[in-house]
C-alpha cells in the first residue's frame, strides 16, 4: 500500500524541532514505524526485540548510545527500558533538539518509564488507527475543527458534499494493513492480531493468570463500547472480582484498545451520574470480536447505534489530535436518563455533541442538550451539534445544528 499521510505529521515535525526527544505511542500495527520512517528520513532505525538484546542496548546502554548515530529512531522502546536513563544523560550533555524518536505500543510499560526518566525532555504524541480523512487523503479541515475554532458556522459552505455509506467504514475500521486486504481476508488478520496482542502486549504489561479469560474480557469490553462501564457487572460475567475487572480495563486502555470518557461535572451534583463511559478504539476490531461477518449485517445488528457512536467519537478524537491544544472530552447523563454523548471543552466553552445512527433526526433526538444547559446554567455552552446520516447540514432548532457524519 502506498504511504498515506497522517494528520499529526506537521505537529510531530514541529515537536522534533523544539524537543530533544519525541515519543510516538499507540497500539501495535497502527502505523507508528511507517509514520516515523517516512517523516524523519534522516533518522537511523533500530527495532528492539523482547528476546534478542539488539546491539547490547539492555546490557550496556551507554556503550550502545556511543555507537549510535543521531538523529536516531528507537522502535519498540519498551523492550529496552534500560536505555532511557542513558538517553537522558546523552540529552543533558548534548543540549540539542531533534536527537531521538521513540515509539512503543504499551502505555503502562513505556509511558511510566519515559515520564520518570525523560521528564521535561520528551514530547509525547499518541497515534490511533487511521481516520477516514487520512484514508481518503482529504487534508482540508472538517466541520468540527472549524466549529471549535470559529464558534459560528456558515452552513452554506458545507452543503453539496458527497455522501457515502457508513457501514463499510465501521466494519473495516482504520488499521493500515486492512486497507489493502480483500473482505474475506480481514477476519484472519484480526484473529492473528488478537492472539499477538494478548500473548505479547498483555503478557508484557501485566501478570494475567488466565489469558483465555482475558480474551473473553476483550470481547465483552468490545460489546460494551459506547456505554457507561460497571466493573461489578463485568466481573460477574467473567467470574472475577471488581478489582480485577477494573485492572483489566486499565490494561486495555494502557495498550490503546480502550478509551474512557469521564462524566462532566464542575462540582458534585446529585442530578449527575459519575460513571465513566468507554469506547473501543477501532470499530473493525469490535466487528470481529462480535462475529459480524459483513458490513451489511451492521444495519440490523443490536449494536448498530453504539457502533456508529463509537466510530464517530473515534473520528473526532483522531481529527482533533493534530491541534496544538486538544479539547477535554466528557459525557453527560442525568439520573432521569437525559444524555449528551460527547462534550468538548476548550477555551472555557463547552461544545455538546449528540450522535445518532439515523437520517431523519428530530428535536426529540437532542432533548439532552436542554437538560445539560439546565444543570449548568453558569457555563458557556455553544450550539449543540447532532452528528447523524442526514443528507445536508441544517438547523434543527435555534441552537442545534445537524450535520452528516462524513463532514466531521
Amino acid at each position: 500500500m502506498n504511504y498515506k499521510q497522517r494528520s499529526i505529521e506537521h505537529k510531530l515535525s514541529e515537536l522534533f524541532r523544539y524537543y530533544p526527544i519525541v515519543a510516538v505511542l499507540g497500539a501495535r500495527q497502527v502505523g507508528k514505524t511507517t509514520l516515523v520512517e517516512n517523516l524523519f528520513t534522516e533518522a537511523r532505525t533500530v527495532v528492539f526485540d523482547p528476546v534478542i538484546d539488539v546491539g547490547g542496548a539492555r546490557q550496556d546502554p551507554d556503550f550502545f548510545l556511543q555507537n549510535a548515530n543521531v538523529p536516531a529512531f528507537f522502535d519498540e522502546i519498551q523492550y529496552a527500558p534500560e536505555l532511557l536513563s542513558s538517553i537522558k544523560r546523552w540529552v543533558d550533555r548534548e543540549k540539542k533538539n531533534g536527537l531521538f524518536v521513540l515509539s512503543g505500543s504499551q502505555n503502562l510499560a513505556v509511558l511510566k518509564d519515559i515520564s520518570e526518566s525523560l521528564a521535561g525532555r520528551v514530547a509525547i504524541q499518541h497515534l490511533w488507527p487511521m481516520s477516514r480523512k487520512e484514508i481518503i487523503e482529504e487534508p482540508t479541515p472538517g466541520f468540527l475543527e472549524t466549529w471549535l475554532s470559529e464558534g459560528e458556522i456558515n452552513l452554506q459552505m458545507w452543503v453539496d458534499r458527497s455522501s457515502e455509506p457508513v457501514y463499510p467504514r465501521i466494519w473495516r475500521g482504520g488499521y493500515p494493513k486492512i486497507m489493502e486486504l480483500p473482505d474475506h481476508m480481514i477476519p484472519s488478520y484480526w484473529q492473528s492480531y488478537l492472539q499477538t496482542y494478548i500473548e505479547r502486549d498483555v503478557r508484557a504489561v501485566a501478570n494475567i493468570g488466565s489469558l483465555q479469560t482475558f480474551g473473553r474480557f476483550i470481547g465483552l469490553l468490545a460489546a460494551l463500547s459506547g456505554q457507561e462501564i460497571n466493573h461489578n457487572q463485568i466481573g460477574r460475567e467473567l467470574g472475577v472480582d471488581r478489582k480485577t475487572a477494573l485492572a483489566w480495563t486499565q490494561i486495555a486502555e494502557a495498550t490503546y484498545q480502550w478509551i474512557t470518557v469521564p462524566a462532566f461535572s464542575r462540582n458534585p451534583v446529585k442530578k449527575i451520574t459519575g460513571m465513566r463511559k468507554g469506547y473501543f478504539a477501532d470499530t473493525g476490531f469490535i466487528c470481529f470480536l462480535q462475529k459480524i461477518s459483513d458490513s451489511e449485517v451492521i444495519g440490523s445488528h443490536p449494536m448498530k447505534g453504539r457502533l456508529f457512536e463509537t466510530y464517530v467519537c473515534m473520528e473526532i478524537i483522531k481529527n482533533l489530535q493534530k491541534l496544538s491544544m486538544s479539547p477535554h472530552f466528557y459525557h453527560f447523563r442525568s439520573h432521569s436518563g437525559a444524555e449528551v454523548d460527547l462534550i468538548l471543552e476548550i477555551n472555557g466553552c463547552l461544545f455538546p455533541i449528540e450522535i445518532k445512527a439515523k437520517s431523519n433526526p428530530t428535536r426529540k433526538d437532542v432533548r439532552g442538550f436542554a437538560v445539560f444547559r439546565e444543570c449548568f446554567p453558569k457555563e458557556t455552552i455553544k450550539d449543540g451539534l447532532l452528528i447523524c446520516s442526514i443528507d445536508q447540514p441544517r438547523r434543527l432548532s435555534e441552537n442545534v445544528i445537524a450535520i452528516p457524519w462524513w463532514l466531521i
